[in-house]
């Protein structure tokens, strides 16, 4: 399902097994697109690893003709993956100390990223980022408004996202700002770069290890 604007259409590895098959989705949104963000994920079930090893395996995301300022959303393990291509305005916006002022965990003291994604980008590599698209309130699907606007949805929003459940807002590092509702940031899962352009979810790099289910809403 794409809405306005869509680049191209993106593609994630084809598995040959159907269980893995039913287990990938892959949906293409565009810069303002927010038509799956007013409805509740079932929360921790959809964070619990399946009980099927072919479940388990890495799946490969092809970002190569995603543009900049853009996102795709990919269903991991029955979650929604944010996979967004951040401009450099917004990578500058991020490590802006007047936006860490308004964050609650600007940098990232509770577990909610694997180790090499702690830092001011949340990620691998900081033209991407990739965070699990649920609310750590009570689990909704925060709608993507990246674009910076001196009014909407807060005063001087950086961009982001935007709770439509219970207000919750994060920056475009998946980091909730103060006052929300939600606990902690939006988690990174576990993923490495099989390339330039390539995400593989559900593998971290050589040498480092990273259990998803010891994040803190768990």
């Amino acid at each position: 399902m794409t809405t306005r604007g869509d680049p191209p259409p993106m593609h994630a590895a084809t598995p040959t097994d159907g269980k893995r098959r039913d287990f990938l989705t892959l949906v293409t949104l565009a810069a303002g697109g927010a038509g799956a963000a007013a409805f509740a994920w079932p929360f921790l079930d959809s964070l619990r690893p399946a009980d099927s090893g072919a479940a388990r395996a890495p799946v490969d995301v092809d970002v190569s003709k995603l543009p900049p300022g853009q996102q795709i959303t990919v269903v991991w393990h029955g979650s929604p993956v944010f996979i967004t291509h951040r401009t450099p305005q917004a990578l500058a916006r991020l490590r802006d100390p007047a936006l860490a002022a308004r964050l609650r965990d600007p940098t990232s003291r509770a577990l909610q990223q694997p180790p090499y994604a702690d830092n001011w980008h949340r990620s691998i590599v900081p033209d991407y980022g990739v965070v699990v698209g649920i609310c750590t309130h009570l689990g909704c699907v925060p709608a993507y408004a990246p674009a910076p606007d001196p009014a909407t949805p807060v005063a001087n929003w950086p961009g982001g996202y935007a709770c439509p459940c219970h207000g919750s807002k994060f920056d475009l590092a998946g980091r909730v700002f103060i006052g929300a509702p939600a606990p902690y940031n939006l988690p990174v899962p576990p993923y490495s770069m099989a390339g330039p352009t390539t995400i593989r979810l559900g593998q971290n790099p050589p040498g480092t290890s990273f259990d998803f289910a010891s994040i803190q809403q768990i």
